[in-house]
């Protein structure tokens, strides 16, 4: 087995497609192919069964995937271990952010690296604040810059960084809009617009209203705070907005009895060596 037959396994069961896996890979689906029939030769089983136009995984590959995904961690662990060696800042730096931190936090502090540190590929991929923590767990990005949840499960270690302030958002002819101060109580009487169920800013939210036994009416969500801002704007409810994305197309009322905020930072897995690069990137945050 090697690095790169094990890559293509791990590509193509992500996407149940050997087309997918190719374009994610940027190689040919030929060779895609070759090298999952070359890792299967050399295990003497089928990894993948083709149902219609979809893949899925064999026996044989359920067995594989956990420990393919351990040996590939420890390749790039053992390569970032050695070429921090040498003490250069340099090579591929992977980083996983959501949409909010990246437009409105990392811009400047991306400007300094790349412009400090030019012999390093930044490697940028933006993603849900929880799509970020499970690739940083699986090994497939050495930072993730995101919304920290509000307890960070082992292996990962979190380190905030920014405090987001979230007050109360809705449009100017909302009927709460000409209040200068509201209760929870008589907030929740209104339709909510919230992030998706399951994400972190959300949970922290649902978990801010439950002392008071109280639960928002949702009547629309997004994962995008942009867009939900965008929704607040026309009048379609209220929503808890970072105090930076408040302007003239929305009103804030004060909201009494309650403090919602939500940590920003980076994790990291706990068992991973981070590269020379990680380590400046780690320091140019702070």
């Amino acid at each position: 087995m090697d690095a790169a037959a094990l890559a293509a396994f791990l590509a193509v069961t992500e996407h149940c497609s050997f087309s997918r896996a190719a374009e994610q890979m940027y190689l040919s689906q030929s060779t895609v192919s070759k090298r999952i029939s070359a890792l299967e030769s050399s295990l003497g089983a089928k990894l993948f069964d083709r149902l219609g136009r979809t893949v899925v995984l064999t026996e044989a590959g359920r067995v594989l995937l956990p420990r393919a995904q351990q040996l590939l961690r420890d390749i790039g662990d053992s390569r970032r271990a050695l070429a921090n060696l040498s003490g250069q800042v340099g090579g591929t730096l992977s980083v996983a952010t959501s949409h909010h931190v990246g437009l409105h936090r990392l811009p400047p502090i991306l400007r300094t690296f790349t412009e400090t540190w030019p012999q390093v590929k930044l490697d940028l991929r933006f993603m849900a604040s929880e799509a970020a923590g499970d690739a940083v767990l699986r090994g497939e990005v050495e930072l993730g810059i995101i919304t920290l949840p509000l307890k960070c499960p082992p292996p990962l270690l979190a380190e905030p960084l920014w405090v987001d302030v979230l007050r109360v958002a809705v449009a100017p002819r909302h009927p709460l809009a000409t209040r200068k101060k509201i209760t929870p109580f008589v907030l929740i009487e209104h339709p909510a617009i919230l992030p998706d169920a399951g994400t972190f800013t959300r949970a922290l939210i649902e978990h801010a209203f439950e002392p008071l036994k109280l639960k928002p009416q949702v009547v629309l969500s997004t994962n995008y705070l942009e867009t939900i801002k965008m929704m607040v704007s026309v009048g379609l409810g209220w929503s808890l907005l970072p105090t930076s994305m408040l302007d003239r197309t929305l009103a804030s009322p004060f909201l009494t009895g309650l403090h919602i905020e939500r940590r920003l930072g980076v994790i990291r897995h706990s068992g991973h060596t981070l590269s020379n690069a990680a380590r400046t990137m780690l320091a140019q945050l702070h």
